[in-house]
């Protein structure tokens, strides 16, 4: 483990020359960093920095273990920055130095993975900064950093934990997409704020068409005996949807099944909840949920492929049903992920901004990051013309055709 006197060289070379040194005064005073390579010995503070309403399980500190130990990621990759203010644990960037195409980049461990990121903190203390305050301990953090041209973080809020602006002075940002949640107190309200006549109607009727199918059952599941053959099926699912869409299977491709059966292992410390639709027995479609406190966010979603019984919308069924169910069972939110999709625009009553966040270490990271930034801008642009994201993808098959390897490292 390396202190860092954040007053030295990493915090300076971010200061203004005309008020550095009244800056290193007031920051040799108030911040301390000290930076780990072992996620255990960060395990104490980020379980007590957690926050109750935790915005991913991003942050979860036992999902990182896993994920660090799952991808075998070396000592040396592994740097979690701790920033203290008055002698107390404020936050923790837990950031896996990687190559990327050739490009040393300090990023979050998992990409995609999860839905957002943010650092690990207390909001209050980290608010209780105020503006200057944050913008000092994020210069002095990442100014501990070294051996990379650049910090991305990607996916993360806008604004969480009851506050604004927490994360603004994280280098420069670039607003992508959307985060999807239904926070409701009841079934009852939810059903009375997101469901018209006509959807209630639409809904019964597909319940008709799959209940005609065969006997239909609902339950959730959460001991690994029953989990890992549920678990099996819904990627199997995926795959086969991947397959019809022409779209990379990245959970094959990049090995990541054995890290979700561990999750759903009894000693992993994570919370998993499957929720299951069945007709006759078989599974039809599955939602894999991960629980922190009263939060239950979906990280991947499946249902069968079977013309037959599409008829019927089981993957639509699964989710109405889930919506039946998980605010009467102790959850104020249901986190369905980034990114638009129908059955977002039907249960979601909340949307977070998420912005990707550039810090530059070195001129080339800085031409990286506007290149990066650059891409990022079309590739909205494109998702928003329905003809251009057609000729997008086709453009993204044609080359996993001709490349045929992995791209687990993409940033």
């Amino acid at each position: 483990m390396n202190a860092i006197n954040p007053a030295l060289d990493g915090a300076m070379t971010n200061m203004n020359s005309n008020n550095s040194a009244a800056r290193a005064q007031e920051l040799r005073g108030r911040l301390r960093v000290y930076i780990a390579n072992h996620i255990e010995d960060v395990e104490a503070v980020w379980r007590q920095l957690s926050p109750a309403a935790i915005a991913s399980p991003g942050m979860s500190y036992d999902f990182i273990r896993l994920w660090v130990e799952n991808r075998r990621i070396p000592s040396d990759q592994q740097h979690y920055v701790v920033g203290e203010a008055d002698g107390q644990a404020v936050a923790i960037l837990p950031l896996h130095l990687k190559s990327i195409r050739g490009i040393k980049v300090f990023t979050w461990f998992p990409g995609t993975n999860a839905g957002c990121y943010t650092p690990v903190t207390n909001y209050d203390r980290l608010a209780a900064l105020g503006d200057k305050g944050r913008a000092e301990l994020w210069d002095a953090m990442i100014g501990a950093l070294k051996g990379a041209g650049l910090v991305y973080l990607r996916s993360v809020p806008a604004n969480f934990g009851g506050h604004e602006g927490l994360f603004d002075g994280l280098g420069t940002s670039l607003e992508t997409e959307l985060l999807y949640r239904a926070e409701f107190s009841s079934w009852e309200q939810c059903d009375a704020e997101q469901r018209s006549r006509s959807r209630r109607k639409h809904d019964r009727q597909q319940g008709d068409r799959l209940a005609a199918l065969g006997a239909v059952g609902f339950e959730e599941i959460t001991t690994p005996e029953l989990a890992h053959p549920v678990i099996d099926v819904m990627f199997r699912q995926r795959s086969e949807r991947f397959r019809d869409q022409g779209i990379r299977d990245c959970f094959v491709e990049d090995d990541l099944i054995g890290f979700y059966h561990e999750l759903a292992e009894a000693g992993s410390g994570v919370d998993v909840v499957l929720h299951v639709l069945r007709l006759d027995g078989d599974v039809v479609a599955v939602r894999y949920n991960i629980v922190v406190g009263q939060s239950m966010f979906c990280l991947i979603s499946s249902m069968s492929d079977s013309k037959h019984i599409q008829g019927g919308s089981p993957g639509k069924q699964c989710l109405l049903r889930v919506m039946q169910t998980v605010f009467d069972t102790g959850h104020d939110v249901f986190d369905m992920g980034a990114g638009f999709t129908d059955e977002k625009r039907h249960w979601c009553n909340v949307q977070v901004p998420l912005r990707h966040h550039y810090i530059s270490l070195s001129p080339f990271g800085r031409v990286v990051a506007e290149a990066h930034g650059a891409v990022q801008r079309v590739r909205m642009w494109a998702k928003a013309n329905p003809a251009m994201k057609k000729l997008a993808r086709s453009a993204q098959q044609a080359r996993d055709r001709l490349s045929g390897s992995k791209r687990s490292d993409e940033l």
